[in-house]
């Protein structure tokens, strides 16, 4: 097999474009696996100037070695071989977006806005280490095996630069081509996303996108968050405190009315308090005796005095019916029989 430069020996063919190869390589000096890119010059270019374009892009090959983001790929190494650069680069396992894309379809929304995120985080990792991306686009972002999402193909020589500009609307491009078609039936998630991604897109040179706020909303999006509330709207008036304990059951009772004066227009809250409580301005509000509660206590009132009576009445009766005359005209006074039952007649002995 080809060895290049003395160290890298090449594999197979990865990836294959206009400007150059990119061969899955072995290290022979750190012996690991590497991506090497053979880069090649337009075969209509003159000798000359093929001879610059190699130098250019060797000096942005090794500016792009002291880019440390893991957005972008790191490039370890350049090598030289007959004349032209060869540039080792860390071996990213997984897929381009393209070819997810063309397996499966549109990208769920956070997804979608984890890699639009990851992505711009990435360009302007490579534009302030003065090595700005050339144009990206769903080719140069692979979808790593261990989650990450890198931006590949770097570089542009100085007097190329697209500048940031071009670079926001190739990411908005990105973003739409991630997205699946519109519709009415879609979330509030990829209509922001959609949204950004047609801001980004724009052309519009007197307002355009800011990066920092289209990477926070990206960022947002990824997490799941929702859209903040504007300050001082009704949602806004204050949290809401759920009741507990003993406070539940008061507002359950109370679910069915609501207090004039906390209603729907101030953010819908219902009033905690129990039927016909009113509001103490110098503390809690009092909680008014119920008149069904009245009512059953005064019925039991009514029900302990007809026992009372009744129980009364009884025990004269059984007075009476003990203490009678007995034979002789005597009157018994002999202590009741200990079998007889709690409550009934004493019988006199014989």
């Amino acid at each position: 097999m080809t060895v290049i430069a003395g160290r890298y020996r090449l594999l197979d063919v990865l990836a294959e474009g206009a400007t150059g190869t990119v061969w899955r390589a072995l290290d022979e000096t750190d012996r690991r696996e590497v991506a090497l890119k053979e880069l090649r010059a337009p075969e209509d270019l003159p000798a000359d100037e093929a001879l610059l374009l190699y130098a250019r892009r060797e000096r942005e090959a090794r500016a792009a070695a002291r880019i440390s983001h893991p957005a972008v790929v790191r490039v370890l190494g350049v090598a030289t071989e007959d004349g032209r650069p060869w540039v080792a680069m860390e071996l990213v396992r997984g897929l381009t977006l393209a070819e997810t894309l063309e397996a499966d379809g549109p990208l769920p929304a956070r997804e979608a806005a984890r890699v639009g995120a990851e992505v711009l985080a990435g360009l302007r990792a490579e534009r302030e280490a003065g090595v700005p991306h050339r144009e990206v686009d769903p080719e140069h972002v692979l979808l790593a095996n261990d989650g990450r999402i890198v931006v590949t193909g770097f570089g542009t020589a100085p007097g190329d630069d697209p500048g940031p500009a071009a670079e926001r609307r190739a990411l908005g491009r990105l973003l739409a081509a991630a997205l699946p078609p519109p519709s009415a039936a879609e979330d509030e998630g990829v209509r922001e996303l959609r949204a950004l991604a047609e801001e980004s897109a724009g052309e519009d040179r007197d307002h355009p996108a800011d990066p920092d706020r289209v990477e926070r909303e990206l960022r947002r999006l990824a997490a799941g968050g929702t859209r903040p509330a504007p300050t001082g709207s009704a949602g806004t008036a204050g949290p809401s405190v759920a009741p507990s304990g003993a406070s539940a059951g008061r507002a359950g009772a109370g679910r069915g009315r609501r207090d004039e004066g906390d209603g729907e227009g101030r953010g819908g809250s219902v009033s905690a308090a129990g039927v016909g409580a009113a509001p103490d301005p110098a503390g809690p509000p009092v909680r008014a005796r119920s008149p069904r509660r009245s009512h059953v206590v005064l019925a039991g009132v009514v029900g302990a005095l007809l026992i009372a009576g009744a129980l009364a009445y009884h025990l004269v009766r059984d007075d009476e019916s003990g203490t009678g005359p007995g034979p002789g005209g005597v009157t018994s006074t002999a202590p009741a029989d200990p079998g007889a039952s709690d409550g009934g007649s004493a019988t006199p002995r014989p």
